[in-house]
């Protein structure tokens, strides 16, 4: 039978023209030199190009590598030696070697020697020690050296190939060749070694196409291989198989078999003609390079023929010697894991056949050699002949006399001591075949087992293995496949009924017979059960074993390894390696019986195997019971206060918990505490585990969940203190404090939000921390903090902020504090609430009012509401007859935009300037905060039409004027009208701007305010109107009112009063008798199209100042002024005055030189179908 050599191709390296390789002892390199002048670094794993060395235009006919000096030594035609480094790709060395070209290098194994042969017939021996001085010259060829060899049996002799067609033997130090081997009838091309021991051969090839095996001993040719059709180029004996390979110009590589010298295999890879081979010792590979480029195969097994018994012996095969050591001879000797053992090697004699691999049978009595396609099976204690036969494969039975071969493709026979029982043929094939508790079968179509006795099918499973490993039980079996294993487990009793009963067996064998335990996506190289637990070594050089669904990993290998197997007297397990050198690992027995003895739910061998684990492994086995769903049991065997922790939280161990987490002082520890003793309602444990984590967002969340606001005010307190602003922020907010919070933002420079938030809630603090906001941006941008407006100075762009502090006061007053959680039913959600609409109504204490005072401006102030009285019952009634007033329109601020126009009038004398505005306001109750200022305006600017009132004009709240006209009359009164047209701004759905927070007015009510500055007299009165009625004093009663009211600063809110109307644009008098107006008592005379509501009652409002007259003192009039003429320079004055005090209040925009009145757009304004028909 031909020698067994699976061969498969690694990398395939296009180039140009390959004349050497060499493959590196320790990287998965390749080296190739080409006939371009380049040399190239292939890593034949990642199948990439990784160097390359740009060395000469002329061919380098060789290179090799210098491993221990990271070098790469190339010889090329141009009679030069060059040394690179690899690792930096840097020229180490250069120098001319020899007069011609440069044909090969060969590196000595031990000394700092190369050797170097050239067309000009010399042999050159350099020492890069000594500055690679040229130590020899070696002469005697009488034509080009084609190559040398150094023997490896005997570094100091070499070997060279001549075109002289001589082969010749030299010692170094000597000046002649030791002696010279003749046969060829042309020129040799090269040469090479036998490295085994046993034999001491030399192999020639030549350009008469043949192959010749010397004895270098007996100088004789032993052997003749004919069959190249060209020039052999290139021979190798391998130096780790029993072949030959050599390489011809036909293009063909043929494999010849070392010992019968048969021809195995002829590789033709049509890459055009072969240069050159190189083996690896150590190493199945073989490197070839061609015309087109180069290529490496890989032949054979990587596994080495080794196998140990169960009482230590181990027997393996280097090359056809067979050696055996014993490992009790090591009993006394210290082992430490993954170390070299050194053990004391006895040698058992030569087997007639190359041994492929070597396999003990169970009991360890007998040895099978397999190889050449022959197996032998010797006695293990002297290496007798027992049996030998022809067979493909040899597999061993779970009893040591059985065993079985396969012979060809589709046949199978069992053998029961040492003769045939049977032989069948399977139904699918025969591929491979496997032993162990049943024999198994590979086939195209999957793996079937059979019944080593009768040879019945027991099962066929729809899988390719590559790996059988059966437990010592037999109930237990792991089938590896390429990428991964499967364990499962064999049900003896179920196969056996079915096949006596043929009940349920199928073409496919017994549905029964196999339970799947587990798929782990790991591909095995070895493995081995002991116990229920199954050891391997994995593809990645992992050592791990796999119990019950869980993976232990031993050790990370730092080369391949194979397991040999496991002593329990030793407690170790042993590996080889294809060195074989042999190392162990610690793996206690106790251990493995405790995890057999759990899976197998034995649990009283388990109680008894426990006290025998030591407390180190403790660990181990409480991660497999916890992997096994023995959570109980590994919290009480494990010893790692992490595990145990874990263990206590997935069973709900509070105590043990908590005891852990004292000990460890660990804050994730205590936040996992917190959330199990939340979760078992042990709120105070999680309170305290929550304040040892400080977890302040899970005390916030226990706290407002269980209605703890103690809780709540020392967590904020604690928030604080330990810098967390955004939980103390939150709990400040949630209970309400407001100015907390505000200084919370403050402290933490977080000013933008803080001027938001006091906007929002605190308005009465919006001037302090802009003042605060502004300062700190002027640190960076000077621009930006001017930009900011402080409602002190620019009270017009705060519109409803008046409102807002009421809202603020009456929040205050109003808040009962904490109120209990069983009131939360009973209780208006906050997101339900109208703060604006329920401090309407509302009348704060004079005291609260002084912050809203500081707010308004710089200038003397007070801030008031006056209780309205209600109209004479005269209005009420023509209210009444006239109906409902249109829909409410918000008030126009300067600076701000609304939907509404407004008319002011201004009356000015020299002693007091009083102001009276009439604007609209929106249908809800009203807070008017009339303000008393210094004067802003000491003249008004030049209008076309004058008028003499001799009473104010009552009108809407006041309203800072932009555009007005007026007219000097004697008795130095100015009547100013002014038309106001603003824009529509973000406003809510019921029309009020959006940035402040509004007061909702009462329904429909229309204010009459007047400003006295000097005098220091603030009052508004509120009445009803209706947008077709002109703006004019209704009667005397009206009028003492009005100096009644002047007397005295009340604070009121309207209850009561009717809509609000809109009033559109000011009237103009000119055409109207003013006297026979302000001298009527009568309003229905004063105003003919109204008709009072009633006669009988005066109104509320007549009512309270009638009462008022008794004891209070009338309020004077203003004094009439002389008509006086207007002096131009004086306008022209007063018109440059007003400018600068207007540039003072931010209006550098508004030009008054050029300013006209007719520029108004007052194409709204219908004077005679709004107010006063004809």
């Amino acid at each position: 039978m031909p020698l067994r050599l699976d061969i498969k191709r690694k990398l395939t390296a296009r180039s140009d023209r390959v004349k050497s390789v060499d493959l590196h002892p320790t990287e998965p390199w390749m080296v190739a030199s080409l006939y371009s002048g380049t040399v190239v670094v292939w890593n034949h794993e990642s199948q990439t190009l990784v160097k390359t060395f740009e060395v000469c235009d002329l061919p380098i006919r060789v290179a090799r590598f210098v491993a221990r000096k990271h070098w790469v030594v190339a010889g090329a035609d141009d009679m030069q030696i060059r040394v690179f480094n690899y690792n930096t790709l840097e020229r180490a060395h250069m120098f001319e070697a020899h007069s011609d070209y440069i044909r090969c290098i060969a590196v000595h194994p031990t000394q700092p020697y190369i050797l170097t042969s050239s067309d000009d017939m010399l042999i050159k021996l350099w020492d890069w020690d000594r500055k690679w001085m040229c130590s020899q010259v070696f002469e005697g060829h009488t034509h080009y050296v084609m190559q040398v060899v150094i023997n490896p049996k005997d570094n100091n002799q070499f070997a060279s190939a001549s075109l002289d067609r001589s082969i010749k033997v030299w010692q170094l130090g000597a000046k002649t060749a030791n002696f010279t081997l003749e046969g060829h009838e042309k020129g040799v091309n090269c040469i090479d070694y036998y490295s085994g021991g046993d034999k001491p051969y030399l192999i020639s090839g030549a350009d008469d196409h043949l192959v010749k095996i010397w004895d270098y001993q007996n100088k004789t040719c032993v052997q003749t291989l004919e069959g190249h059709a060209q020039n052999v180029t290139c021979v190798s004996f391998h130096p780790e198989l029993p072949i030959i390979l050599t390489g011809s110009e036909d293009g063909t590589v043929r494999v010849w078999h070392s010992s019968t010298y048969r021809l195995e295999n002829t590789l033709n890879y049509g890459m055009e003609r072969v240069w050159c081979v190189c083996g690896q010792r150590g190493s199945n590979n073989v490197a070839l390079g061609y015309d087109e480029g180069s290529i490496i195969i890989k032949l054979g097994r990587e596994e080495p023929a080794l196998s140990m018994d169960s009482s230590g012996k181990i027997m393996w095969a280097r090359h056809s010697e067979v050696q055996q050591a014993n490992l009790k001879a090591m009993a006394d000797a210290e082992m430490k894991d993954g170390e070299r053992l050194t053990l004391i090697i006895k040698d058992m004699g030569s087997c007639e056949i190359y041994p492929q691999t070597i396999q003990h049978n169970p009991n360890g009595r007998f040895v099978v050699v397999c190889g050449d396609g022959e197996y032998i099976i010797y006695t293990a204690m002297a290496l007798r002949n027992k049996c030998f036969g022809s067979a493909q494969e040899f597999v061993w039975a779970h009893e040591s006399s059985d065993y079985a071969i396969r012979e060809g493709n589709n046949l199978v026979k069992t053998f029961k001591n040492f003769k045939e029982k049977k032989a069948f043929k399977p139904d699918f094939g025969a591929e491979g075949i496997y032993g162990g508790f049943l024999l198994g079968v590979r086939s195209p179509s999957g793996l079937a087992f059979y019944d080593w006795d009768n040879s019945e099918l027991v099962r066929r499973i729809e899988i390719q293995p590559k790996h059988i490993f059966w437990s010592d039980s037999g109930e237990l079996v792991c089938i590896a496949t390429e990428e991964s294993f499967f364990v499962l487990r064999y049900q003896a009793e179920r196969v056996a009924a079915a096949q006596g009963t043929r009940d349920s067996v199928t073409e496919d064998g017994v549905e029964d017979a196999f339970e799947v335990l587990g798929e782990i996506q790991e591909a095995v190289k070895t493995g081995v059960w002991v116990g229920d637990c199954f050891i391997y070594t994995n593809s990645v050089n992992r050592l791990n074993y796999y119990v019950g669904g869980e993976i232990v990993t031993i050790a990370h290998l730092d080369r391949t390894l194979y397991l040999l197997g496991y002593i329990p007297k030793d407690n170790r397990l042993y590996l080889g390696d294809k060195e074989l050198n042999i190392v162990s690992y610690s793996l206690l027995v106790s251990v493995l019986e405790y995890q057999t003895a759990v899976m197998r739910r034995d649990f009283a061998m388990a109680d008894q195997v426990l006290p025998t684990v030591p407390k180190e492994q403790r660990i181990r086995v409480a991660h497999f019971l916890e992997k096994q769903g023995f959570r109980q049991q590994a919290l009480a065997v494990s010893t790692d206060p992490e595990h145990q922790f874990e263990l206590a939280l997935h069973l709900g161990e509070l105590k043990i918990a908590h005891q852990l987490a004292i000990e460890a002082e660990s804050e994730q520890k205590w936040k996992q505490l917190a959330e199990l003793a939340t979760a078992k309602c042990h709120f105070s444990l999680a309170q305290e585990c929550l304040h040892q984590a400080q977890d302040f967002g899970g005390l916030l969340l226990l706290a407002t969940a269980s209605g703890n606001a103690d809780m709540v005010g020392k967590l904020a307190q604690g928030a604080e203190e330990s810098g967390k602003t955004n939980v103390a922020f939150l709990t400040y907010f949630l209970q309400g404090k407001l100015e907390k919070c505000l200084d919370l933002l403050i402290k933490t420079n977080r000013l933008p939000e803080a001027a938001f938030l006091a906007r929002t809630y605190l308005p009465s603090q919006v001037s302090r921390v802009v003042k605060l906001w502004k300062d700190s941006l002027s640190k960076v941008n000077q621009k930006a903090a001017d930009a900011l407006a402080d409602p002190n100075q620019y009270s017009n762009l705060f519109p409803g902020l008046q409102q807002a502090l009421l809202g603020e006061q009456y929040l205050k007053e109003t808040h009962c504090g904490t109120r209990p959680a069983a009131t939360y039913p009973l209780i208006t959600p906050n997101e339900d609430r109208t703060v604006l609409e329920e401090s309407a109504d509302y009348v704060p204490k004079q005291a609260s009012m002084e912050p809203e005072m500081e707010c308004l401006g710089d200038a003397p102030m007070v801030a008031a509401v006056l209780e309205a009285p209600a109209p004479p019952a005269e209005v009420e009634e023509a209210f009444l007859n006239h109906g409902a007033p249109p829909d409410p329109i918000p008030p126009a601020v300067e600076g701000t935009s609304t939907t509404a126009s407004m008319t002011s009038t201004t009356l000015t004398t020299e002693e007091e300037h009083v102001e009276v505005v009439q604007t609209e306001t929106p249908p809800e109750p009203e807070l008017v905060v009339t303000q008393v200022s210094v004067p802003q305006l000491e003249e008004t600017l030049d209008t076309e039409e004058k008028y003499i009132l001799d009473d104010p004009v009552p009108l809407a709240t006041h309203k800072e004027p932009t555009m007005s006209r007026s007219t000097l009359v004697e008795n130095n009164f100015s009547l100013e009208e002014s038309v106001q047209e603003v824009s529509p701004t973000n406003s809510d759905p019921k029309g009020t701007p959006a940035f402040a927070a509004q007061v909702l007015e009462p329904p429909a009510t229309a204010r009459e305010e007047i400003q006295v500055t000097d005098a220091h007299v603030s009052f508004t009165e509120v009445k009803t109107l209706e947008d077709t009625v002109s703006e004019v004093p209704a009667s005397d009663a009206v009028a003492a009112v009005v100096a009644a009211a002047a007397e005295e600063v009340l604070l009121v809110t309207p209850k009561s009063a009717p809509p609000l109307v809109e009033v559109e644009e000011l009237i103009s008098f000119g055409h109207t008798n003013t006297s026979e107006v302000n001298n009527s008592t009568d309003p229905v005379e004063a105003f003919p199209e109204w008709t009072p509501a009633s006669q009988s009652d005066p109104g509320p409002v007549l009512r309270e100042h009638a009462a008022r007259e008794q004891t209070e003192p009338e309020a004077p009039m203003a004094p009439t002024a002389e008509r006086v003429e207007e002096d131009p320079e004086v306008v022209e004055e007063s018109a440059v005055d007003l400018e600068i005090e207007m540039n003072e209040e931010g209006l550098e925009d508004l030009d008054l030189d050029n300013f006209d009145l007719d520029d108004l757009d007052d194409t709204d304004v219908n004077l005679e179908d709004d107010f006063l028909s004809e």
